[in-house]
């Protein structure tokens, strides 16, 4: 089980991914699941466990997130 962050673009994936490492939170950088979204991209795959943590990391860093979903 693991949470994705949907994020406008790559570039915020890529910082998104540098702030959640900065925090200790283990991500990966992954496509955006088709029944998600059918635009092309990537998105942050977290453990469903960090979901709180990661999304108070991200909103302090003030980086947009599009949405957050639980597979």
């Amino acid at each position: 089980m693991y949470t994705v962050i949907l994020v406008p673009s790559t570039s915020h994936a890529l910082r998104a991914e540098k702030i959640l490492r900065t925090a200790g939170i283990d991500c990966k950088l992954i496509p955006v699941p088709r029944h998600l979204s059918s635009d092309c991209g990537i998105c942050v795959r977290i453990p469903r466990a960090a979901r709180d943590a990661a999304c108070a990391a991200l909103q302090q860093a003030n980086l947009d997130v599009e949405s957050v979903h639980d597979l």
